[in-house]
């Protein structure tokens, strides 16, 4: 049976102050990104980016993400308690952030960015899209290292207790998604985008990818405590991929006929 570690969340102590392993996580997310969408540049120049516009979207994108993610943990999650404690909305180093409301602010941020620069923005979207799941991966790692959202009881041979919640042994649901969401999405994104492809198809392969992987592995998650099981013994995360699905699917078949 194994064993969770218990990890300090704090990376590294500087007097009074720390650096939180999940912060480091964020920025080894954003780093993966510059580094890999540099690289893409470099090697594919007819994709028509600057390596300063990479650098000034991914601030875009680091608002979006920061912003979006508070605000849909504030409203899929918990909005009755929040609207009661409005003060407590900003108070993002108590935790709670929420992919797809970071998902949803990124869309708007990249919009914003597209417009100013008058590129297009699903062709924006396209290219960013491959190098989101590392980002994903790394966040996931965060969620191991500090011990949350951790999964259901299990009896399969790879079950980890999590002593900070009870003597079961239960799914590793963060590396689940570690690997899912994180390594498998970013190789499918990688090689199919690694070719001309219609317009639209990328990110459309990127929804209907990361929807589906989030889907499966919500079965092996605890659901939220506050939360428990919605509708149909779904939970929250698993009514937030639906669409996600839905939307990526449409995309990816309406983009390959070629209706960009």
């Amino acid at each position: 049976m194994l064993v969770h570690p218990h990890f300090d969340p704090i990376a590294i102590h500087l007097g009074p102050f720390g650096i939180h392993w999940y912060g480091l996580m964020y920025l080894l997310g954003f780093m993966m990104l510059l580094w890999l969408g540099k690289s893409r540049i470099r090697k594919h120049p007819e994709y028509g980016w600057t390596e300063k516009q990479l650098d000034d979207v991914l601030f875009y994108g680091a608002l979006g993400v920061i912003l979006g993610g508070r605000l849909g943990y504030v409203v899929f999650y918990q909005p009755v308690y929040f609207f009661s404690h409005p003060a407590e909305i900003f108070a993002v180093w108590q935790g709670g952030m929420s992919f797809h409301g970071g998902f949803l602010g990124v869309l708007v941020a990249v919009a914003l960015f597209a417009r100013k620069e008058g590129k297009r923005w699903l062709a924006m979207m396209d290219f960013i899209a491959p190098l989101v799941p590392p980002g994903l991966a790394a966040g996931r790692l965060g969620n191991f290292i500090n011990g949350e959202l951790w999964g259901r009881p299990t009896d399969l041979p790879w079950g980890m207790v999590f002593p900070q919640v009870d003597a079961l042994p239960r799914h590793p649901s963060q590396l689940y998604e570690f690997t899912l969401e994180g390594i498998v999405l970013f190789l499918i994104l990688w090689l199919y985008s690694s070719k001309p492809r219609p317009v639209g198809t990328v990110s459309g392969l990127f929804l209907l990818g990361y929807g589906s992987f989030r889907f499966l592995v919500e079965f092996t998650r605890e659901p939220d405590s506050f939360l428990g099981f919605l509708s149909l013994g779904l939970t929250m995360g698993q009514w937030l991929s639906l669409p996600m699905i839905a939307l990526g699917l449409w995309m990816f078949l309406y983009s390959a006929r070629g209706n960009p």
